[in-house]
């Protein structure tokens, strides 16, 4: 195995590192402050057109996609990891660099599966970072960790579909700049298991589409808001299928494998960060009248995090090597391994870093609390850590049957 930077990766790092200390960071109270005074928790503030003008200028764009495009010359999984681990830190980095989920996963199905037309329609206008996008797969009806329970209904009435049904916890549709749609649903229902779902592309404005609520996630509305949308006798094209009928299932997890190892990534950043302030908060606090830092148990938790933190580095690189070389289809147990085992780690470290802060750690003047909830929620998206747990023992079990 090779975890070795290219010469490009390695510029990309320090350029990445430079913006994140003289634009991110400084940046993450001002891009609150513009949502709460618009009154709006889904407004886009104005500072993060500033840091992707910036980001663009010193090449920081699209960097998730493995594969050169106009907008990006591609960086393998190995390398785009510690670049994903940078903005991990910081809740508004991946945004400002239109490297953001589910936008990427999205990027990355219109690129394998969609048409010309489709890809000029919504392909390039996302790469470019003029408009976002939803994945619409989660039903409040259904456990949808089940894919294959999906039960919204894609009828075709000649030359169109028409969809009924409801969706919730999709992320992005409260933002006003989300103008696409990937909807995973039932076109055949009498079929094989596996090949009665399908995607089309519904516009976010189209009639009969209608956005109920956003969901809060630990009493926070993140600024691309989780929504519950139903769906009445809503028309599409069906030029607007995506792939072809019945490919649903098997896109879902062609689009799902390369977003979950990018979580991971991020996620390692945090816990990175995390832990960074738990070591500068029990170096400058005394109690009983020596520094934290010199107490056991603190001590304890810092060798903790450092150890899980490089265990999920490694586990992360090594799966984000085997997609490079062998496919995100032989590289399954790996890609379910580290979606357990990284965010894990990462809301350990946090925990951690929480309880060094006392009270302070749980109120808004750190990003710990934002943190610890962002990442505890990514322990259902793209599937429940008790899924992956299946998946890595029923793999690792066939191996001893003949």
């Amino acid at each position: 195995m090779d975890f070795a930077l290219s010469r490009r990766a390695q510029d990309l790092e320090g350029e990445l590192l430079d913006f994140m200390d003289a634009w991110v960071y400084p940046s993450e109270a001002v891009f609150a402050d513009q949502i709460a005074a618009s009154g709006d928790p889904h407004f886009h503030p104005p500072v993060m057109e500033k840091l992707r003008a910036e980001a663009r200028r010193r090449g920081l764009w699209n960097l998730f996609l493995p594969h050169r495009t106009q907008w990006t010359e591609g960086l393998s999984n190995v390398d785009y990891a510690p670049l994903a681990e940078i903005t991990g830190r910081s809740f508004i980095a991946p945004a400002a660099l239109n490297c953001n989920a589910p936008d990427t996963g999205n990027m990355e199905l219109l690129s394998m599966f969609a048409t010309e037309d489709q890809a000029e329609r919504w392909l390039h206008p996302l790469l470019e970072g003029r408009i976002r996008s939803a994945f619409v797969m989660t039903e409040p009806a259904v456990a949808s960790s089940d894919a294959t329970n999906i039960s919204l209904a894609i009828t075709r009435d000649g030359n169109e579909y028409v969809l009924n049904g409801r969706k919730w916890f999709i992320t992005n549709i409260a933002d006003r700049r989300c103008a696409i749609a990937i909807v995973l649903g039932r076109t055949d229902p009498d079929g094989p298991r596996h090949r009665q779902h399908s995607m089309v592309l519904v516009p976010t404005d189209a009639p009969g589409l209608s956005l109920i609520r956003t969901l809060g996630v630990f009493g926070y509305e993140d600024q691309e808001g989780h929504g519950e949308l139903v769906f009445d006798n809503v028309r599409v094209p069906v030029a607007n299928l995506l792939g072809e009928e019945g490919g649903g299932f098997a896109m879902a997890q062609a689009r799902l494998g390369p977003g979950r190892i990018h979580h991971c990534m991020r996620a390692i950043g945090a816990a990175e960060r995390a832990l960074e302030l738990m070591c500068r908060r029990v170096l400058g606090r005394v109690a009983f009248g020596r520094p934290l830092a010199e107490q056991g148990v603190v001590q304890e938790w810092i060798a903790e995090s450092r150890i899980e933190i490089e265990q999920a580095r490694l586990l992360t690189l090594k799966t984000a090597w085997l997609i490079d070389t062998v496919g995100a289809r032989a590289a399954r147990t790996e890609i379910a391994a580290i979606k357990v085992a990284a965010l894990n780690a990462a809301l350990r470290v946090i925990d951690r870093s929480i309880q060094s802060h006392g009270a302070a750690g749980v109120s808004g003047e750190f990003p710990l609390a934002r943190m610890y909830a962002s990442i505890r929620a990514l322990r259902f998206a793209d599937g429940p850590d008790e899924v992956h747990r299946v998946t890595v023992a029923r793999r690792e079990l066939a191996k001893y049957v003949n």
